[in-house]
């Protein structure tokens, strides 16, 4: 029976451990703060600046990147005030950023150097605006070009069955896992949004979940369905009881330390899961969010409206009004009537 639980028995070992997690401070950057002219003194003032701008934690702790990344290749080569970064000098620190390897070996991504570059452009922007530099050395810097994307393949009935399998449901945190993926494949939703979910957020009784604060800082409510449901409700009464370590502590899916997950760490485990479903394809929690889409509309899902034809509706307008709102490529092949192409051209103007 040890054998059958060993997930929940390594995570009691782990709330014991928690006191410790993290007790180490932070080593200092080591970035000159000397006075509030130098880059890293301006770069502290910017962040402070987006912060009280409201903007989102994640937003925040991705220019503190940015930023770290490009302080540490000037305070290399004795770069310590912003007067001295040139247009030059930004285009070899982008060179270095195509020419850098990760710790794994692999190159960073396209995506990936455009935010660090992007980051930079609204750093020394925000010093011209506030007349902190004269002008701005990456005003006429060029990222690179974005990647182009096709959509991802989505998993079939099977691989999905095989995913949401993997977990040993013997164990109580087995049972956990389980409820995460069905959440994540019943609801469609982020990675980042089945992290921040609270108990209160599961309305059992109407059987949805409330997104909070989703993408775009958007509120809305999924529903729920009976699987997910089935395991959720298992989770709740077997598993997170004996996860618990404060009543304070209001997520929803809790870690062996008893906290709230990370999305980095769902993102990866959910990767590690499919890996051991023997499915080998790019993507991890928005693979299973796509195929969720995608199983929809297969077993007859209606796709939403484009919003002009909402509004239209809505005004007593012209029902067929979805000829108007074609794709570019198919509307050249349509001949419309002089009256249909006026009433398309109104209804642009509408808020």
């Amino acid at each position: 029976m040890a054998d059958k639980k060993r997930g929940i028995n390594r995570a009691a070992r782990m709330r014991r451990w928690s006191k410790k997690k993290g007790g180490f401070k932070a080593a200092p950057d080591g970035f000159d703060r000397s006075d509030a002219g130098t880059l890293a003194s301006r770069a502290d003032a910017w962040l402070a600046r987006l912060e009280e701008r409201a903007y989102s934690p994640r937003t925040l702790q991705g220019r503190h990147w940015a930023l770290r990344m490009f302080l540490s290749w000037a305070h290399e080569r004795g770069l310590v005030r912003p007067e001295a970064v040139t247009k030059p000098i930004l285009e070899s620190y982008q060179r270095w950023l195509w020419r850098y390897a990760q710790k794994n070996g692999k190159p960073l991504s396209v995506m990936s150097q455009r935010t660090f570059l992007a980051a930079l452009q609204g750093f020394f922007a925000w010093q011209c605006r506030d007349d902190l530099l004269p002008s701005n050395p990456a005003a006429d810097l060029e990222l690179p070009r974005k990647p182009k994307r096709s959509l991802p393949k989505a998993l079939s009935t099977e691989e999905t069955a095989l995913a949401l399998a993997v977990p040993d449901v013997s164990d109580p945190l087995g049972v956990r896992d389980r409820a995460i993926l069905e959440i994540l494949y019943a609801t469609g939703l982020r990675r980042a949004e089945v992290v921040r979910l609270d108990l209160t957020d599961i309305d059992r009784a109407l059987g949805t979940v409330w997104v909070r604060q989703g993408k775009g800082g958007k509120d809305r409510v999924v529903p729920l369905g009976g699987h997910a449901g089935h395991w959720l409700d298992r989770y709740l009464k077997e598993c997170r009881p004996r996860l618990e370590v404060s009543a304070k502590e209001k997520a929803l899916f809790l870690t062996g330390y008893g906290e709230r997950f990370s999305p980095g760490a769902l993102g990866n485990w959910v990767r590690r899961v499919l890996r051991t479903a023997g499915i080998e394809r790019p993507g991890a929690c928005h693979l299973l969010r796509h195929s969720c889409a995608t199983h929809m509309l297969e077993n007859g899902a209606d796709i939403p409206l484009h919003p002009a034809v909402t509004r239209a509706r809505a005004l007593g307008h012209d029902p067929d009004l979805h000829r108007s709102v074609d794709p570019p490529t198919a509307r050249r092949t349509r001949a419309l009537p002089s009256s249909r192409i006026a009433f398309q051209r109104r209804i642009t103007r509408f808020p």
